[in-house]
């Protein structure tokens, strides 16, 4: 048995149509996606990056 979500076939069917509307090139996708920004006047925002969890080291032992 599959599983079977008709949303997300739609999303995706939506995605793939749009992506090929410019042959996979993510370049142009992304100038796409920035002129559809600028056009709609959206305000984006940037977080500051997150400090790195530390890590516990284990000396000795195999981690798997």
């Amino acid at each position: 048995m599959t599983w079977h979500d008709p949303i997300v076939e739609e999303v995706r069917a939506i995605r793939e149509a749009y992506a090929a509307r410019f042959q996979y090139d993510l370049e142009a996708i992304y100038r796409d996606l920035q002129a559809q920004v600028r056009q709609q006047g959206w305000q984006t925002v940037s977080s500051p990056p997150r400090p790195p969890k530390p890590v516990e080291r284990t000396v000795g032992r195999q981690v798997d």
